[in-house]
């Protein structure tokens, strides 16, 4: 049941990286509709030093891939955006630990707790207008797209094309989530960050960090679907 390889989870973040450069003009426009106009520039600088400490050596395994990946952004990206992903990857390597291969259920695990650590850090809830309004319900996808009863007697049985093909379900079921509720933060009022300065004149515009977000979980899809 362990199929997603620690080189898979390492492409996610180079995919990651990639999707924030691409989208890094798109993500500063949010910005400077409700923000500092700077989550674009910020977040792809943080990315790229991830790649820059990827490159630097192999990684070890899941605990130190996403420990050096937490640690660069937290040193590298200003504002909110930069303790919060970092938190988020630095929970992820937490909760796998030593792994160096892990399965839909456990990946599924390590992104709760990683959620859990934006919740603390961020001190923010659903309808806050937050990255944690697409992080909640991209993991609700992942756990529905888990309980799939064709594919348990294969699993049980430890077929690895069955498992592969759970990640890559759960992966695709919550990027979709993730990009549906990204445009649903559009009609919600800020109440986190410099945005809830705006009150209502944030309605209308979409939270750059849920953006972001998505683009996180269409990455994470994109190298379980290769």
């Amino acid at each position: 049941m362990a199929d997603v390889s620690l080189e898979v989870l390492g492409a996610w973040l180079r995919g990651f990286a990639a999707a924030v450069a691409a989208n890094r003009d798109q993500l500063t426009a949010l910005d400077s509709a409700i923000g500092d106009a700077d989550h674009g520039a910020n977040l792809d600088r943080g990315m790229a030093a991830v790649v820059t400490a990827l490159d630097a050596r192999p990684a070890a395994d899941a605990a130190d891939l996403f420990a050096r990946t937490g640690m660069a952004l937290v040193s590298n990206v200003g504002g909110a955006s930069g303790p919060l992903f970092g938190t988020f990857f630095l929970r992820i390597g937490a909760a796998l630990g030593a792994a160096t291969t892990v399965s839909a259920m456990e990946l599924g695990a390590a992104l709760h707790a990683g959620v859990s650590g934006v919740e603390v850090r961020g001190k923010a809830e659903l309808g806050d207008k937050t990255m944690l309004d697409v992080l909640v319900p991209a993991l609700d996808a992942w756990d529905a797209a888990l309980d799939v009863p064709d594919s348990a007697p294969q699993l049980r049985n430890g077929a690895p094309s069955a498992a592969s093909a759970l990640s890559r379900s759960c992966s695709a079921a919550a990027a979709r989530a993730a990009a549906a509720a990204r445009d649903a933060t559009a009609p919600l009022v800020a109440r986190k960050g410099r945005a809830s300065y705006l009150g209502e004149r944030s309605v209308g515009h979409i939270d750059p960090g849920a953006a972001s977000t998505a683009l996180l979980f269409a990455a994470l899809a994109d190298a379980l679907a290769e």
